[in-house]
């Protein structure tokens, strides 16, 4: 099993480590800035990636004292083309209400349905629903969130076991409309690359104030 080390940045005398799922979020201006841990897409891979890289780290007496998730996410509250920070992450996959659990809570784990998140950030903030599918029409009222992505959560469980704050950072790239294909998604992903990093460079300000 590989044991490379992700890329840390410096900011504001922190060392931050930043996580997106797919290349087709890292446009020129986020390439500009740094060097990401990607994922892949969906929960199970989110987790896995975010644990070996924050292992490898931590190996390396390297641990991040901050982990940045960012890229698209799909709403039809927040505006198309607006970047949110995260308040609080939920994961709407989880159901053991059967059993007497919480909807949103893993069974025998400490966390409470919405993970709060850090929001340094002098922009709006909006809650975020994690899950492994795509959301679109009326399953978004089924969600109680603002904004709904594939990783957040899982990367804030990985951050969870290292004891690493986490911040996320999300674009709209879709929701008011049904996606009528792939193009439905990579259509603002431009524009949410230059967006996502005006908003990456305000957190080294953020951080040392």
């Amino acid at each position: 099993m590989p044991d490379t080390q992700p890329a840390l940045v410096s900011m504001a005398g922190r060392h931050v480590l930043f996580v997106m799922a797919a290349e087709a979020e890292y446009g020129p201006h986020l390439r500009a800035r740094f060097a990401p841990l990607f994922t892949g897409v969906g929960p199970i891979e989110a987790a896995m990636k975010t644990a070996l890289g924050l292992t490898a780290l931590s190996r390396a007496g390297r641990r991040p004292d901050l982990v940045v998730c960012l890229g698209s996410a799909g709403s039809q509250v927040c505006p198309l083309g607006e970047v949110f920070q995260v308040s609080s992450v939920s994961w709407r996959d989880i159901d053991a209400s059967p059993f007497g659990f919480v909807k949103g809570v893993t069974p025998f784990v400490d966390h409470p349905v919405d993970v709060p998140l850090c929001a340094p950030l002098p922009i709006a903030s909006a809650r975020l629903s994690t899950g492994g599918n795509v959301l679109s029409g009326a399953a978004y009222a089924t969600v109680d969130a603002d904004m709904v992505d594939m990783e957040t959560f899982a990367v804030a469980r990985a951050c969870a076991l290292f004891d690493v704050p986490l911040m996320g950072l999300r674009g709209i790239s879709d929701g008011p409309e049904p996606p009528r294909g792939l193009h439905d998604w990579t259509n603002l992903l431009g524009h949410l690359d230059e967006e996502l990093a005006r908003a990456v460079d305000m957190l080294p300000n953020a951080l040392a104030g």
